[in-house]
């Protein structure tokens, strides 16, 4: 009769309760998940976790204590748990394969925080959950190694299996090739030999960019080839194929033939390589909607024919909703809120944000849709004119939440021209926007609050009104709704010249952080393609609307006739 390994787990875990500081149980934790896993190709792995995580909070009760003896044998016992789990998990693989450089020169550790939702994701590429993937992030931040070593985590697994990686330019598909090999090459750096034990690098050849695992093979572990290079014949496809930046840049992105020259070579040169059950990875940035990514996804979320595809799209962009930095890597290696506030203003001062967008947001932007373009708008550095204004009033765009925003700008009305003082732009739920709302109207003790009304709004407008009365603010709010005749997009569109040749937006140094955010929503918005939120610009259409309704009527004093 054979061991049961499950049971005999389950009872080392309860012994552990009782000897938590004995460095023996903890050993026969992973004695027995290894044990097991001879007899079990996919249970054990189901606890690695665990016990991964049972060894750090010894080493911390330890370190906490003082308690330094037996602490190299701790360190390699938890190596040898991550290298034997790195055969299933590349959060795992990713951990042993540098385990024994210095913490701050380790690529994964410091970013891992940051880059755990992408392994997940790649995790489920590689256990069938997913057959695509879509990954985006800013310049610098770690993709490309990521998917490096991700590389090297499948061709360790699957050395039989070939992989294509294909970018826009010999130079880049040179330097993920070297990056590859060097990974493979370097024991005293790098841990895969002893992750892969079995296995060995059997040829390289750096003119053509392949290499093999185990033997030579017409069909190679690895082919790295360049958009525009020899693909048809010469490479094949059974495990990944993953592109990586097939635009070389603006240039390309900015040219409808060039665009569309992409797309052929990557439909019928680059996608055919695949073999039906092949697994595709596309990361790079989103330069345009008609990108070759871009023409992907049309297909997979437009046509029924892909409807059984099993995809993920993933972007982390440089500036959360917060306008903070997503990329605060451990040890300095990554990139602050400043940085990346400093380059969006870099590309703001050159009318060109939508560079920015596509390049560290992630959001491709048409130019030729764009409708308000930073250098087209009216600013003022803070300094209203020295009396008091003829009006202050603000139009509401209500949201409960949800992705979209609740966006409010308050206006101050100087004979014809219109300043742009403050905002309310959230995607809080309405227990938070609405007291916001009030607050703002007792601080710039606004005159007149219009809100897009709709059955689904009448609670909103509601909810001000109670949350006004709560500061002893006194404002009657109206509720108008849309033309019923006329599309979001027209409306905006109706009153986009008025809003940049009659109101004034504070200039990027006197802005708060929430004035950013709108402002940065409403230079994103485009007729062209799909807009992600349109709340800045809807809003400034129906505070356009007040401001010149009835505009230009005045009022006469004059003797009432007998």
């Amino acid at each position: 009769m054979g061991v049961d390994y499950a049971r005999l787990y389950k009872a080392i875990c309860t012994n552990a309760e009782k000897y938590r500081n004995n460095y023996r149980v903890y050993f026969d934790m992973c004695d027995c998940l290894m044990k097991w896993s001879q007899e079990d190709v996919n249970e054990p792995y189901k606890y690695a976790n665990e016990t991964l995580q049972r060894i750090n909070n010894a080493l911390q009760r330890r370190a906490k204590a003082k308690e330094y003896g037996e602490a190299e044998q701790y360190r390699q016992l938890k190596y040898a748990l991550l290298k034997w789990s790195a055969q299933k998990s590349f959060d795992h693989y990713m951990q042993a394969l540098e385990y024994d450089r210095s913490p701050k020169d380790r690529f994964y550790l410091p970013r891992r925080e940051k880059l755990y939702p992408i392994v997940q994701l790649l995790q489920q590429l590689e256990d069938g959950e997913l057959e695509e993937l879509f990954l985006s992030q800013p310049p610098r931040t770690g993709k490309t190694t990521l998917v490096t070593m991700f590389i090297t985590w499948v061709i360790g697994k699957h050395p039989e299996m070939s992989n294509l990686y294909v970018s826009f330019s010999d130079t880049l598909t040179a330097s993920f090739y070297t990056g590859v090999l060097e990974i493979i090459r370097d024991p005293d750096t790098y841990h895969w030999g002893e992750i892969f034990a079995g296995n060995k690098l059997a040829g390289t050849n750096s003119k053509d960019e392949t290499l093999d695992i185990n033997r030579i093979k017409k069909y190679h572990s690895l082919t790295c080839r360049s958009l525009y290079g020899t693909l048809n014949g010469a490479c094949d496809c059974v495990g990944y194929l993953v592109s990586d930046d097939l635009l070389s840049g603006i240039e390309e992105a900015m040219s409808p033939d060039r665009l569309q020259s992409a797309w052929n070579h990557v439909d019928n040169n680059m996608l055919t390589r695949a073999k039906q059950n092949a697994k595709i990875l596309w990361i790079g940035t989103r330069w345009s909607i008609a990108d070759p990514i871009g023409k992907r996804l049309d297909l997979l979320q437009g046509d029924i024919k892909f409807r059984r595809r099993k995809f993920a799209v993933h972007n982390i962009p440089a500036l959360n909703e917060k306008d903070e930095s997503n990329f605060e890597y451990k040890y300095g290696v990554g990139f602050d809120t400043k940085y990346y506030l400093m380059r969006r203003a870099s590309f703001e001062t050159n009318g060109d944000l939508a560079s920015w967008f596509a390049q560290y947001q992630g959001e491709p932007i048409e130019r030729e849709g764009t409708v308000f373009a930073p250098e087209d708008m009216l600013y003022y550095n803070g300094e209203l004119p020295d009396r008091e204004p003829d009006r202050i009033f603000t139009a509401v765009d209500p949201a409960f939440g949800g992705g979209d925003y609740t966006s409010a700008p308050i206006v101050c009305q100087y004979d014809k021209d219109f300043y742009v003082v403050d905002v309310v732009f959230s995607n809080a739920e309405r227990g938070v926007t609405q007291p916001m709302l009030a607050r703002k109207a007792k601080e710039w003790n606004i005159g007149a609050m219009q809100i897009e009304a709709s059955k689904a709004i009448r609670p909103f407008a509601e909810g001000v009104q109670e949350e006004m009365e709560k500061v002893g603010y006194k404002l009657t709010i109206v509720t108008k709704p849309a033309p019923p005749n006329l599309a979001k997009s027209a409306r905006i569109l109706d009153k986009a010249g008025t809003i940049r040749s009659s109101f004034y937006f504070l200039d990027s140094n006197h802005r708060t952080k929430e004035y950013n955010l709108f402002m940065q929503n409403l230079f994103s918005y485009k007729l062209e393609g799909k807009t992600k939120h349109d709340d800045a610009p809807d809003s400034m259409a129906m505070v356009c609307d007040m401001a010149f309704r009835n505009f230009g009527s005045h009022v006469e004093v004059f003797r009432r006739p007998f």
